[in-house]
């Protein structure tokens, strides 16, 4: 058995969601209920019982406040208000009340670094109202240059989207900033009457019967000045400005991202919105936030957040000039390390959310497993799907990965939707920093539309997002492999995708070392085999991924751990048994067959007890 220290961990009692199961609704993408193309609040409600059927515990919703949709969604111009286009408030009250009566919590998105150009906070700051002047980002041109002119913009930052950070308002006759889409200007979090206006507003949904928030890019709200309170770069500021990147900008990441005052907000933000409150949940999104960071963020005694999602596992395919867009091959070592340091995060007193897939990311299967035929999609699909549920920490499924959904099969940039990706495309190819077929092969694998396709519900023209009859086609195209990868098919199938989530949810429900049980990487070194122990008290679990299409040798100290039971306690006492196989993609025959050959087949699985 494994032994471990006693942690900060283990000496507190842990709150509802450390055995929770978290399923992310992208509202457009799941279902139409009046034929218009886009999903909507009533449609999101009507499959409600397919959630529970699942298993999950908090069903979080992406954006569906109004908003022109600029970035579906994400750039909101009202806050206290449903999008037509998704239905009305009633229509969400209608939402929470059938989820609670499930037994399901909601969760809504919070987009709070920055709103809509059309919210009317932005109009009136726009426009010079002296309540709302300093609600956003505001600066002068450049000295000795003429505003809207190019080169005139304050610095040389850009946006993540393509193009400048700074957009030129005449009217004002200054820029205001931008890290996303010139139509989403970011908030001023040093202003406390705008502080004061969001509070408001989140204890308005809190009260209205909603769990929680996720929080979209919270790292970013506190930027960096200088000690006269100007930003990098700007005229006069002690901060320099740096050297522009080939495609003739400067990231702003390293001065918007964990900033001095982060952890000052997320308190105020504790005692102006949850203190007092009881059963909610609040996460964050945290680029740019350290494992260390992180655990002081997310632990209790700090009133901060809940926990955060850390997104470093997610670079460990993009190497190179163009970002995210240079992908390249990823070794398993490298996400063995990611995933210890967020597992330290929680042995240090804080916590930490599970995830390979959401809105802003491609499919995993995809990405990092091997949708090449049927079988390898499936078998990879419960691989990844058990590599990250076993950890500790609250797990997030994304719609559809229950399912084992696959990337786009788009073609063709005129196929896309994503506002990042199409820009970028432009950028990237007109700076020469990749070619048009560089670029597309990076879209197909990287862009964030692989994972906004419809919801196949059946195999019907569009797969049951909406009905066979409906007189305007979805908004964004719906993958041909719904006739094989669809909700209806997998849920009679007791092989499936969909049982495999179901049977892991239902172990991290029923057994307490998944959810509390120290972890333990072993064979740190193996680059196709990840493997690790979770221990609680004298029971201990041990999880092996064939992380490859390839045979795999069962790595040294794997194979030692499994073949080095206590076995009085069976039947016989002579060796491994299949009853001890807890849960598998293959039989628990087969795994034993594969655990006393020292080789596992391509994208093995599986969770054997060991005491």
């Amino acid at each position: 058995m494994t032994t471990h220290d006693v942690t900060e961990k283990d000496s507190r009692e842990l709150p509802w969601w450390s055995n929770a199961v978290v399923y992310q609704v992208y509202p457009r993408s799941f279902q139409d209920s009046d034929g218009d193309g886009m999903g909507d609040v009533p449609g999101i409600t009507s499959r409600l019982p397919y959630l529970a059927s699942l298993g999950v515990d908090v069903v979080w919703l992406s954006p569906v406040y109004k908003s022109p949709q600029d970035d579906n969604g994400y750039d909101i111009s009202d806050y206290q208000d449903i999008d037509p286009m998704f239905g009305t408030l009633d229509d969400m009250d209608t939402l929470l009340k059938r989820a609670h009566e499930l037994g399901l919590k909601v969760v809504m998105d919070l987009v709070v670094n920055h709103t809509s150009d059309e919210h009317d906070w932005f109009k009136a700051s726009a426009a010079g109202d002296s309540k709302y002047t300093d609600w956003y980002i505001w600066e002068d041109p450049k000295p000795g240059h003429v505003g809207g002119q190019p080169g005139a913009e304050p610095n040389n930052w850009g946006s993540y989207f393509g193009g400048s950070a700074w957009q030129w308002v005449p009217e004002r006759g200054q820029y205001y900033f931008h890290q996303f889409s010139v139509k989403q200007p970011d908030l001023n979090w040093e202003n406390p009457a705008m502080r004061q206006a969001v509070y408001q507003m989140m204890n308005w949904w809190m009260d209205r019967g909603i769990d929680g928030f996720r929080m979209d890019v919270i790292s970013y709200i506190s930027k960096t000045y200088d000690e006269n309170g100007r930003l990098p770069g700007i005229a006069g500021s002690l901060i320099p400005e740096r050297p522009a990147g080939p495609d003739g900008f400067d990231s702003p990441f390293d001065y918007c991202s964990d900033g001095p005052h982060l952890d000052e907000i997320l308190q105020e933000m504790h005692r102006e919105v949850f203190d007092g409150r009881d059963g909610y949940l609040n996460v964050g999104e945290a680029p740019g936030i350290s494992a260390e960071r992180a655990t002081h963020v997310t632990n209790p005694q700090n009133k901060e957040l809940d926990m955060l999602f850390l997104i470093d596992h997610m670079g460990i395919d993009q190497h190179g000039p163009a970002g995210k867009w240079s992908v390249t091959d990823w070794k398993l070592s490298d996400l063995r390390k990611i995933q210890a340091r967020y597992e330290q995060i929680i042995d240090e007193g804080g916590w930490t959310s599970l995830f390979f897939c959401n809105h802003d990311q491609p499919r995993v299967v995809s990405r990092w497993g091997d949708d090449s035929s049927e079988e390898s999609r499936t078998r990879s699909a419960k691989a990844l799907g058990l590599l990250l549920h076993m950890h500790q920490g609250t797990p997030y499924i994304y719609q559809g990965e229950e399912l084992g959904m696959t990337n786009a099969d788009y073609t063709s940039l005129d196929q896309y939707e994503d506002l990042e990706s199409i820009n970028m495309y432009h950028q990237l190819v007109g700076a020469g920093v990749l070619s048009s077929d560089e670029m597309m092969n990076s879209i197909q694998r990287m862009g964030r539309d692989n994972s906004r396709t419809p919801m196949q519900w059946d195999d019907s023209i569009y797969a049951g997002f909406e009905s066979a009859d409906a007189h305007t086609q979805p908004w964004l195209g719906v993958n041909a492999n719904k006739a094989t990868i669809n909700a209806q098919a997998e849920q009679n199938d007791e092989n499936s995708v969909f049982s495999f989530y179901q049977k892991l949810i239902a172990l991290r429900h029923t057994n307490p070392i998944v959810s509390h049980g120290h972890w333990n990487a072993l064979d740190i070194d193996d680059e196709q085999v990840y493997a690790f122990t979770r221990t609680l008290d004298d029971h201990e679990l041990v999880v092996v991924i064939n992380v490859s299409s390839e045979l795999a040798a069962l790595p040294t100290q794997t194979a030692a751990v499994l073949n080095n039971t206590d076995h009085t306690n069976d039947e016989h006492g002579d060796g491994l048994h299949e009853s001890k196989v807890i849960l598998s993609n293959d039989s628990a025959q087969g795994v034993i067959e594969q655990i006393n050959a020292k080789s596992l087949n391509p994208w093995t699985a599986f969770v054997y007890e060991v005491k």
